[in-house]
């Protein structure tokens, strides 16, 4: 087979993330155990994956502490007391944390980048937030943080929508701009549109281009090798696909395609047995019908995760019915 085909995927500087805490904890509220969060950091690092989400920099007034772990909110006293005096030099794992726009005190919570164990600040915004975002990426970027810019919902909007964004991050410090797919929407002909989109838009300004996708419609881990194949160096998973409804690309999965020898499966494997699929004893999460039926028809999962929180969860053609009646 010839050494240039698509699926010699060995890259030195394809970089992935593990935003396992952080989305995945949109299914309890982020009201993850030190032990398991520990156990995570640790498994990223002997895994040699790139960089670890931690969890949000959201503020205390629309999540509360007493309703909300302290993933939410990552303050520096509850991140230290898990990963001690983090150095990314020394761990070979940059810690990252998402602030949402509209959803966090950024210019009070976020300190400078050499008082805090985060290495990065991942601005997460929908397209009409773009003003917003742009003044958090060059606070944190001021702040002595690495940064990037997830516009959220790219499914939902339209395309004038998407340039706009674009041009108003190209001339920003951040360094990579993530397509995410918030609603497990999109199948590859999208993603290879949106890749182009966002590389044209980038280029020159050196950023990278990254992928989040979700997997309402079973294919989280296809997009991502798409848009692996076509050139994006930053892409993100979780283990066993923790995350919000249907979950995300699995990291165990990603790993095991990208042939970088610096990639170690076992110790993913290890932390699936131990920690990752006894979670599965109180939570749920996976691509299940309900979510089958909101990603097909480009919606938010929040309804079909109430859904499931129901006493007629199993029902799908009741589901089916309400969702389509509703449209």
């Amino acid at each position: 087979m010839s050494e240039k085909a698509p699926w010699i995927t060995y890259r030195p500087e394809l970089k992935v993330l593990d935003c396992t805490i952080r989305d995945g904890g949109l299914i309890n509220n982020h009201q993850f155990t030190d032990e398991l969060v520990r156990a995570v950091y640790d498994t990223c690092i002997a895994a040699g994956v790139d960089a670890m989400e931690i969890g949000y920099k959201n503020t205390e007034r629309l999540f509360a502490k007493s309703d909300f772990g302290p993933w939410r909110h990552c303050d520096e006293e509850d991140m230290r007391r898990v990963v001690g005096d983090h150095d990314a030099e020394k761990t070979g794992l940059k810690l990252s944390a998402m602030a949402d726009a509209e959803k966090s005190d950024w210019k009070e919570k976020i300190i400078p980048a050499t008082d805090s164990v985060l290495d990065m600040i991942r601005v997460a915004f929908y397209a009409h937030q773009v003003s917003e975002a742009v003044e958090m990426i060059h606070h944190c970027h001021e702040m002595g943080y690495e940064t990037m810019a997830n516009l959220m919902a790219v499914s939902n909007i339209s395309e004038t929508e998407i340039d706009t964004v674009l041009e108003a991050i190209r001339p920003t410090p951040a360094g990579t701009m993530v397509i995410v797919d918030s609603f497990g929407y999109l199948y590859r002909e999208q993603i290879d549109m949106l890749y182009r989109k966002y590389s044209e838009a980038m280029e020159g300004t050196g950023k990278e281009i990254g992928i989040h996708a979700h997997n309402n419609c079973q294919l989280a881990f296809a997009n991502t090798l798409e848009a692996i194949i076509l050139g994006s160096n930053r892409a993100d998973a979780t283990m066993m696909g923790l995350g919000r409804g249907a979950g995300n690309c699995p990291m165990e999965l990603l790993l095991g395609f990208l042939r970088n020898p610096k990639f170690k499966l076992r110790p993913v494997i290890k932390l699936l047995q131990e920690y990752i699929e006894p979670l599965k004893d109180s939570v749920e999460w996976g691509a299940l019908v309900p979510y089958n039926i909101t990603g097909q028809l480009n919606l938010h999962p929040r309804a079909a995760m109430q859904f499931r929180a129901g006493p007629d969860k199993d029902d799908y053609v009741k589901f089916y019915d309400s969702i389509v009646s509703d449209i």
